[in-house]
């Protein structure tokens, strides 16, 4: 295990989450990667602790790996379902999660369908004084902070598996793509991105990426002077226009300029995949969508869909992830999310449960 200290109480959001600590979550999901490697993957680390997962919204991939995370590192695990649960007959989150804290509870994993559920929660317990730490699982539109994580993992242990660090990133070029408005798992990985030193390109059509996306992001994130560019045009992916000039579509804009620039905003997918390293692509949130963003499903697959075609735009040893669920035939073929020469998908989500346990362990190893 890393000998850095850990000091974060609850883990809620990476907007400010500093290189060690990166560092030290990537370090300790590696020694658990080894440890599910052996034939005996159960560990008494977190023994005689209680890890709740309170899931207020379906999960699968989420839910499972943590509940797994928690069972390897010999913790005893309640779950959580809303539909079956006493919030049916009226009773409130808060009280919810009081009802576990008299249980014993050490550490609740919140996932929630409103943005903030998490940090109510965190909130309250640290207003009563007491020493449960509280994980982020997903919340809203917010973020998603140990999908981001092991997204991280994977790339960084695919690049150097006996070391998995921060800097391994630096000048990668990274193209997020889809849905990114909606996603919280975009959110949390453009700031890790960001912070590892990797050039990132999100592509998106206009409905689903605003020009003031990332300005907003960037400031929750508490980032100052940070260049982003606007492009529609393949032909010149990062070319400024005059700070006067509209913005609009065809007119790419600057804002902040530095001489480095590490986040892109384009409206067309050719020039986010051009030279690209690794190519995250995201799920359509119909169940988030508001209004009609999109003309059909087939325009979206034809316009921003990731394939084996469009992928030779991108470095030859270019990887594809997804955090999943995938719409197959919409933001990612069938043929390749299933190509192990291209995709990463099953990686992640074996990386999910190292990476969980990481955290798990990082939230309770003061509590003994």
């Amino acid at each position: 295990m890393p000998t850095t200290t850990w000091n974060r109480h609850h883990v809620l959001s990476l907007a400010d989450f500093t290189a060690a600590e990166y560092n030290t979550v990537l370090q300790t999901a590696a020694s658990f990667q080894e440890v599910l490697s052996r034939r005996t993957k159960k560990v008494p680390t977190l023994q005689g602790q209680v890890v709740a997962n309170l899931f207020f919204e379906s999960s699968t991939r989420t839910r499972s790996s943590f509940e797994l995370a928690a069972k390897r590192l010999s913790a005893d695990t309640l779950n959580f379902a809303a539909a079956t649960s006493s919030m049916t007959k009226g009773e409130t989150i808060l009280d919810t999660a009081k009802t576990y804290l008299a249980m014993g509870t050490d550490i609740m994993v919140v996932r929630h369908r409103e943005a903030g559920v998490p940090n109510a929660i965190a909130a309250e317990m640290d207003r009563l004084g007491v020493k449960v730490s509280v994980l982020n699982a997903g919340d809203g539109q917010h973020e998603h902070p140990s999908q981001a994580l092991l997204d991280l993992f994977t790339i960084c242990t695919l690049i150097d598996p006996a070391s998995p660090r921060l800097e391994l990133l630096k000048g990668k070029k990274i193209a997020i793509v889809g849905d990114i408005l909606h996603s919280r798992v975009a959110r949390s990985n453009i700031w890790s991105l960001i912070a590892s030193g990797a050039e990132v390109h999100l592509a998106a059509p206009p409905t689903l990426l605003p020009k003031l996306f990332a300005e907003y992001i960037l400031e929750e994130a508490g980032v100052k002077n940070q260049q982003f560019i606007i492009s529609s045009s393949p032909s010149s992916p990062s070319s400024p226009s005059s700070p006067s000039s509209p913005s609009s579509p065809s007119s790419p804009t600057p804002y902040s300029p530095l001489p480095t620039p590490q986040l892109f905003l384009h409206w067309q997918l050719e020039p986010a995949l051009q030279n690209a390293d690794f190519v995250m692509t995201l799920r359509l949130q119909k169940e988030r969508m508001t209004a009609h963003l999109l003309p059909s499903l087939r325009e979206y697959h034809q316009l921003f869909g990731i394939t084996s075609t469009k992928l030779q735009l991108c470095k030859p040893n270019v990887k594809v992830l997804h955090p999943g669920p995938v719409n197959r035939g919409v933001e990612i073929s069938s043929e390749l999310m299933d190509d192990p020469e291209f995709s990463l998908i099953q990686s992640q989500v074996t990386s999910g449960v190292a990476v969980r346990m990481a955290l798990l362990y990082l939230l309770g190893s003061g509590k003994a």
